[in-house]
């Protein structure tokens, strides 16, 4: 078994290679293999690429054997950031194959959360394999969260992502929002998009942008789009409604509302769904769980205006905040954030586990409500 040093290095480049899966593979989480020989040599790599395919380690012992053939795997240890499932879904389990390939040595990020496919860690030590697990599993596990919150709670796993300037304007006074941050920032969010089931718009926003929500800059697969407009008062004009990805939108209105683009939407394979209003405004926690249990909706990202965001942060509907800071100002603008229910200090929406990284010349605050390991 190689040291608990080299482990984490070939665990981060697991991590690079689960990184590369977009929402394609959900509901399964995003994962990585690599397999080393005896020496410490890699033999192949792998990755879940899409759902009902090959898992990561499948993946990887296939890849080796056609290139290597299968003697090579004997003595061999693969690294994983998930445990290995022990459960017949699309696929066989991948402790049943990794037990007929001649590998001897285990190494895991974290276990599974999924109550049906976990156990695989138990099984491969019970026949024998030398296993090492919880290797970068934190990182391991902040990759996956969507997935592990998919396992417990009643909705998606929420992104709330907001462009600001160092004054905490998200537009001038007029509304000019484009573009706020740097062309980096504006790739880090269609990245963001791909790796999403969803995307999640307010009126305000798709008014004043009539933006496209599409994966651009990047390869992936397009998450599906939600326009939370509860008054039913956007044109049917908008791209949203009407380009060649309609069939994936999806409009949220409240009870008894039929906006003027309905039958067009739905004509074209959209659909309108009516939600109960709350204080005038279409009920955020019963969307959400709506969009998990009718919708599969497993993670949710957010573009919001600052009165859907602020709405979102009192109903503690925020699970990451990612937050990309332009070094401008403007003084006078549209402020990414309203009255979000604090008055004292101590009131203080915090959040665990952050980060601060540049992106090109903006920067990009990332921070969980949840701690790790989970409560």
């Amino acid at each position: 078994m190689i040291s608990r040093t080299l482990a984490e290095q070939w665990m981060a480049r697991c991590l690079e290679l689960a990184s590369k899966a977009d929402s394609a593979v959900s509901p399964n989480p995003r994962v990585g293999c690599v397999i080393l020989n005896s020496g410490g040599v890699v033999l192949g790599e792998g990755w879940h690429q899409k759902f009902g395919d090959r898992h990561a380690e499948v993946h990887a012992m296939d890849l080796v054997r056609e290139t290597h053939g299968d003697h090579v795997l004997q003595g061999a240890t693969l690294v994983v950031n998930l445990e290995p499932c022990n459960h017949h879904g699309k696929t066989p389990p991948c402790t049943e194959y990794i037990s007929k390939s001649g590998i001897v040595n285990i190494i895991v990020g974290m276990q599974d959360p999924n109550p049906i496919a976990t156990g695989g860690l138990d099984q491969l030590t019970s026949a024998g394999f030398n296993v090492m697990s919880g290797v970068l599993e934190e990182k391991c596990y902040r990759l996956n969260e969507p997935f592990a919150f998919w396992q417990t709670q009643a909705r998606p796993f929420i992104t709330l992502k907001i462009a600001q300037t160092l004054d905490g304007c998200i537009a001038t006074s007029n509304g000019e929002s484009q573009w706020i941050t740097g062309d980096v920032a504006r790739l880090s969010v269609h990245t963001l998009r791909r790796e999403s089931d969803a995307i999640l718009i307010g009126s305000g926003t798709a008014q004043a942008d009539d933006p496209e929500l599409t994966v651009r800059h990047v390869s992936g697969t397009q998450p599906m789009r939600i326009i939370l407009d509860g008054h039913g008062k956007l044109p049917p004009s908008l791209r949203v409604f009407c380009d060649s990805w309609t069939p994936k939108t999806i409009a949220v209105v409240a009870e008894g509302i039929s906006p003027m683009y309905q039958d067009q939407l739905i004509d074209r394979g959209g659909n309108v769904i009516q939600v109960p209003s709350k204080y005038s405004h279409v009920d955020l926690p019963t969307l959400m769980n709506l969009l998990k249990d009718q919708f599969h909706i497993q993670s949710l990202l957010i573009e919001a205006g600052p009165q859907l965001a602020s709405a979102l942060l009192r109903d503690d509907l925020v699970d990451r905040l990612h937050l990309f800071i332009a070094p401008k100002l403007i003084g006078n603008g549209l402020h990414a954030f309203q009255n979000i229910g604090v008055t004292y200090l101590k009131e203080c929406i915090k959040f665990k586990g952050h980060s601060w990284r540049p992106v090109g010349d903006d920067l990009l605050f990332t921070g969980y409500r949840h701690p790790f390991p989970p409560e």
